[in-house]
C-alpha cells in the first residue's frame, strides 16, 4: 500500500463529514463537518487539501440498496467534480450504502443524543467510508 494520507467525504444534503487517515493507512479519524451551502465551502476544501496533502480523496457514493443511482449519487458526483477543481488529487468514489445508518446506530449505542450527534454522525460516516476504502487498498 502506498504511503500517504487519504481524505474521505460523506456528502449529504445539509452536511459533509470529513475524515483522514495517518500516512500508513492504519487509523481513520474524524476531522470536521462542513455545511453544504457555505459560501466559503471551496476555500474550506482547499484548506483541507493543503493541510493534509492527501494522495487519494474518497467520496461516498450513496447508491440505492439495489445498486441503482438516484439524485444523491448525482449530488455526490457534482461534489467530486468540485473537489477536482480544487485539489490536484485522484478522486475515487466508494460505495457508502449504510455508512450513515451504521454511524447513527453506533452513536446511539454509545449514548450520544440525536441532537448532539448530527455533525458527529457525518464525520463517523466519513470514517466508515475511509476504513472501507483502506481495506480495499490493503487487499489489492
Amino acid at each position: 500500500m502506498q504511503r500517504g494520507r487519504r481524505l474521505a467525504f460523506d456528502y449529504g444534503d445539509v452536511r459533509i463529514g470529513v475524515a483522514v487517515c495517518d500516512p500508513d493507512g492504519i487509523l481513520a479519524s474524524p476531522v470536521t463537518t462542513l455545511k453544504v451551502g457555505a459560501k466559503d465551502l471551496a476555500k474550506q476544501l482547499q484548506r483541507l487539501c493543503q493541510e493534509y496533502e492527501p494522495i487519494t480523496i474518497y467520496v461516498g457514493k450513496p447508491s440505492h440498496m439495489d445498486g441503482s443511482s438516484g439524485s444523491a449519487v448525482q449530488k455526490a458526483n457534482a461534489f467530486g467534480e468540485l473537489l477536482a477543481t480544487i485539489c490536484d488529487t485522484p478522486i475515487v468514489f466508494i460505495d457508502e450504502r449504510m455508512s450513515t445508518v451504521s454511524a447513527a446506530k453506533n452513536m446511539r449505542q454509545s449514548g450520544v443524543s440525536a441532537r448532539d450527534a448530527k455533525s458527529r454522525i457525518d464525520q463517523a460516516a466519513a470514517v466508515a467510508i475511509l476504513e472501507f476504502a483502506l481495506s480495499i487498498e490493503k487487499n489489492r
